[in-house]
């Protein structure tokens, strides 16, 4: 990198080397009032919108058979077929038999851009619903997320540990830069979504001071939160739960694989395996429909108030 002597004014070439960007913009180029962005201000409505809807848990739980269950009522509604971007060894094809549904095998690499040029293939047949299993190869599978930051690292500082301790977080500038453009490229997506995601039991040191055993953290999803947070709703399967979903949990972990809006409560009431008419209601409710139980709530008078006695 060029070093510029004190009082000099750096070349944008060495700003972009050091990885700096040029905080101000020019005066005759700043946005006059005339010219500035306008908005229009108009009455919220409900409109079509897709799903994103996550299944986490660990091997056994479900997720693959619960997932073609819920496209298979998705598809009904939307129209469509059903299409699986499969990451686990072709393993969604054993379930042939009972889904109808095309398929991706999805080998190795899998890095971020990977991921989107499997789902511009899939979305290019317009399809009801797309299956991603699992995500979770982005985030640590064979040239994942993790393996592109280690081999940017490497890249970046070769074998010297010292100089690896200052250029990590520069060595996540290009994957996070590709996860980003994955994300965007999952919410800009018409067709409905389901992602699988692995989730492991975890633990973590405790953040007191004073506290000596380790934090349960219960089944944690293998993905990066940014996923998570833009679900639109996703449900946890422990093992052995044969597609029953978990709906609450205090464990931090499965927390954070638990998101069941207001909405989706009516959808799920009870007990009992993810079907095909859980697909159609949401299927419908993205549609723009308000769904039956849904509307029922919102005609329901507010609860009188109690007199105080004086």
């Amino acid at each position: 990198m060029t070093l510029q002597l004190a009082g000099s004014q750096p070349s944008p070439a060495s700003l972009e080397e050091a990885g700096l960007a040029q905080a101000t913009l020019e005066p005759e180029r700043l946005p006059s009032h005339q010219g500035a962005r306008r908005f229009l201000i108009q009455p919220a409505v409900r409109r079509p919108v897709p799903l994103l809807f996550g299944l986490a848990g660990p091997s056994g739980s479900g997720k693959t058979y619960s997932a073609l269950r819920l496209a298979s009522g998705i598809a009904r509604v939307a129209r469509g077929e059903i299409v699986v971007i499969d990451t686990e060894n072709q393993r969604a094809q054993h379930y042939a038999d009972h889904f109808k549904f095309s398929h991706i095998d999805f080998a190795p690499p899998y890095g971020p851009m990977d991921y989107l040029a499997a789902i511009h293939t899939a979305e290019r047949s317009k399809p009801a619903c797309i299956i991603i299993d699992s995500l979770s190869h982005e985030h640590d599978g064979e040239g994942g997320t993790l393996d592109c930051v280690t081999a940017e690292l490497d890249r970046l500082a070769g074998a010297d540990t010292g100089l690896q301790q200052k250029l990590a977080a520069a060595a996540w500038r290009k994957p996070k830069a590709a996860r980003r453009a994955l994300l965007s490229g999952l919410l800009r997506l018409q067709s409905h979504v389901i992602v699988c995601i692995r989730a492991n039991e975890r633990t973590r040191m405790a953040r007191e001071a004073v506290a000596i055993e380790p934090v349960d953290m219960g089944l944690t999803p293998i993905a990066a939160p940014e996923f998570l947070f833009e679900l639109t709703a996703s449900a946890l399967l422990k093992a052995g739960a044969q597609g029953s979903p978990t709906w609450s949990s205090a464990l931090p972990g499965e927390h954070a694989a638990i998101k069941l809006p207001r909405q989706f409560e009516s959808v799920f009431k009870g007990s009992g395996p993810l079907e095909e008419g859980h697909g159609e209601l949401l299927a419908r409710w993205a549609a723009g429909e308000v769904l039956p139980a849904a509307e029922q709530s919102t005609r329901r008078s507010p609860p009188k108030r109690r007199r105080t006695k004086l």
